[in-house]
């Protein structure tokens, strides 16, 4: 299996109550809603990994970080590409946009 992974810029939107989640680093329970690149009407969810450098610390509702996401997805570098914009869906929401995609010595990631 061939893992895909990208480094993006996110932001946590603010909890709407009292019960805000935190996300460990590592955390699998996201999907990350893009648009294909250069077709606006063409949309999909990828399950995502979700680790940032600063592991002790978990993310809060408002919070905003360096993340890497790591989906199985063959499709997503068609539509995770640098500079595309995203959604973010969890337990919390929130956007981002990709940075770059991460490749390994082995070649693409």
């Amino acid at each position: 299996m061939m893992l895909f992974r990208f480094r993006a810029l996110i932001t946590l939107d603010p909890a709407a109550g009292p019960s805000a989640r935190e996300y460990a680093s590592g955390t699998r329970a996201l999907l990350v809603h893009a648009t294909r690149t250069g077709e606006p009407g063409a949309d999909k969810f990828f399950p995502v990994t979700m680790t940032w450098d600063d592991e002790d610390n978990p993310l809060r509702p408002g919070d905003g970080a360096v993340v890497t996401f790591t989906t199985a997805d063959r499709e997503a570098p068609a539509y995770l590409a640098a500079g595309q914009h995203f959604d973010l869906w969890g337990a919390g929401s929130g956007h981002g946009v990709i940075s770059r995609r991460v490749y390994t010595a082995a070649g693409p990631s």
